[in-house]
This record gives C-alpha cells, sequence and structure tokens, in this order.
C-alpha cells in the first residue's frame, strides 16, 4: 500500500516532498552514507578488498 512507505500517500500522481529520495525504511537513498561515523569498528575497515 502507498502509506507503507515514505514517497506514499498523497493524492494523484503526487511528488516526493522531502529533502532526498528515501528507501522504504525510511534511510536516506541514493549516494548519501549512513554509517555511522563514531562506530568503533570503522577504524578496522580500511579499504575494500580487491578482487
Amino acid at each position: 500500500n502507498p502509506n507503507d512507505h515514505p514517497h506514499g500517500g498523497g493524492e494523484g500522481r503526487a511528488p516526493i516532498v522531502r529533502k532526498s529520495p528515501m528507501t522504504p525504511w525510511g534511510k536516506k537513498a541514493r549516494g548519501v552514507k549512513t554509517r555511522d561515523r563514531k562506530k568503533a569498528s570503522n577504524a578496522l575497515i580500511i579499504r575494500r578488498r580487491t578482487k
């Protein structure tokens, strides 16, 4: 149902009236980093492993 998504609801073909597009769970989508910068394990993650 439309009310189950942050973009949903409204009358007719309503636009996304938010500061940025959201996932169905309410987190920011499209290129925004959502991981906590103060997380303790961030110091352990240095770079991605190459294939």
